[in-house]
């Protein structure tokens, strides 16, 4: 798999999805309750009274929090720090049309260059949630030019949740797909965090209450490419910050569990794969490769193999970048090769790869 170095510069959208505009679905409608507007992407079924406010608790630094399962943090600072610090940690909720404006305020704590983070649920049969996180520090005009570019999707839709965070100072702030703002910071940062909630009208309260707070729905808000040829879908936006973001899927890439820890052996595999050549705006391939595989590492090793020999019509690519993995269940994948039939499950293979 190719990744950027350390080094390179993140990489901007391109051919097709760089023509392509953010679209609302305009039937998305969003829901209120007492004057206050929920996002349009996340909204209570069951009787609820939303209350604005946050909540805030100390957080002694135990040493056991850690955001990166496959690297380690690199950066000004970074080969130190082992631990989160003792911190503050903050959980805010206001009317959704106040979000943006809120958190553009609250991302001005954030140096000049940051860790993104970025959360989507995703379509993987054994895991609700897709964590991505950088492990490289990535200069903060990238995550100003996403928000400018697809802020309408990560503020109001329900299926993603985006933030960043920063060791010196420390920051962490996420605003996850309910639209509720996580914020944890050093002590020193206290009075002046305070200051700034404090300058929306909200106040400190035993507890907030989010849609999540009662039996909620979550929706995408975009009105995908099937029903406007000119719509960018979730899945161009997010191969955009995978680039932009210098992106890695947050998870052991050493072991294959479902989201309660349990073991899962070898299970079934779609990859999406980019294929380039020339410079970075020259001519973009995608393969799908269908797979079996032991854990992650396994099926991106699989996967860019399946392709890197060069394409179909001969020749050699220049960059191959294995930008999806997404597993499958036995009858998921059956399904997806169709007349090919139910692969063994037994072994770690590649089973087929279309263009």
């Amino acid at each position: 798999m190719s990744t950027p170095s350390p080094e390179s510069e993140p990489q901007s959208p391109k051919g097709h999805a760089a023509m392509t505009r953010l679209v609302l679905d305009p039937t998305v409608k969003r829901v209120t309750v007492d004057g206050f507007s929920f996002p349009l992407g996340a909204y209570p079924v069951e009787a609820m009274k939303p209350k604005a406010g946050y909540a805030v608790e100390f957080e002694a630094a135990d040493g056991g929090e850690t955001f990166w399962y496959g690297g380690s943090p690199t950066g000004e600072g970074a080969e130190e720090w082992e631990e989160w610090p003792d911190r503050f940690m903050y959980d805010v909720v206001l009317t959704a049309e106040r979000v943006p404006a809120l958190c553009r305020v609250l991302f001005s704590l954030l140096p000049g260059r940051i860790y993104p983070i970025l959360d989507v649920l995703g379509h993987d049969a054994y895991r609700e949630v897709d964590p991505y996180i950088a492990y490289d520090l990535v200069g903060i005009e990238h995550f100003y030019d996403a928000l400018r570019d697809y802020g309408p999707w990560l503020y109001e839709d329900g299926l993603v949740g985006f933030g960043a965070m920063s060791t010196d100072p420390f920051v962490y702030l996420f605003l996850d797909e309910h639209k509720v703002l996580t914020l944890r910071v050093n002590l020193d940062l206290k009075e002046k965090v305070e200051k700034l909630l404090a300058a929306f009208d909200l106040e400190p309260t035993p507890e907030v209450r989010a849609c999540d707070s009662a039996s909620h729905e979550h929706r995408s808000v975009l009105l995908g490419p099937d029903a406007d040829a000119t719509a960018i879908s979730a899945d161009e936006i997010i191969e955009h910050l995978r680039d932009s973001w210098r992106l890695q899927l947050n998870v052991d890439w050493s072991r294959n569990v479902d989201d309660e820890g349990r073991e899962l052996g070898v299970t079934g595999w779609r990859c999406m794969v980019r294929c380039r050549r020339g410079d970075r705006q020259g001519e973009e391939v995608y393969a799908e490769v269908l797979l079996t595989a032991d854990c992650l590492a396994t099926a991106d090793r699989l996967a860019g193999e399946a392709v890197g020999e060069g394409p179909p019509d001969g020749g050699e690519w220049d960059e191959v970048s294995v930008i999806t993995h997404e597993r499958l269940t036995p009858e998921e994948l059956a399904e997806a090769l169709g007349k090919a039939g139910a692969p063994s499950m037994d072994s770690s293979s590649v089973h087929m790869v279309r263009w």
